[in-house]
């Protein structure tokens, strides 16, 4: 990881590190959204293309839209686990 990433991001740099160590860049790319990201609700979390592995001519990134489209699902999903309820009920 970068210096610029450990000092904007100290917090989350430890996670990401974490993560590559375990999982590898690769999968921190493609897990991105879904194990990491979520994070920002307690600490500050970079920007996916901000990750010092990330290359923008092999990766993809999600637009705000679809990420308050997918975690708005996965709270719809969890109430419905919570609940015992099947959606549309």
């Amino acid at each position: 990881m970068t210096t610029n990433l450990e000092e904007e991001y100290p917090e989350a740099a430890q996670y990401i590190r974490q993560a590559v160590a375990e999982h590898g860049e690769a999968w921190v790319l493609e897990n991105y959204y879904e194990q990491l990201y979520p994070l920002g609700v307690v600490m500050a979390m970079p920007e996916k293309e901000e990750l010092p592995f990330y290359d923008e001519d092999d990766h993809e990134t999600m637009t705000e839209a679809e990420r308050v489209e997918m975690y708005q699902a996965w709270g719809e999903y969890r109430e419905n686990l919570r609940t015992g309820t099947n959606p549309g009920e």
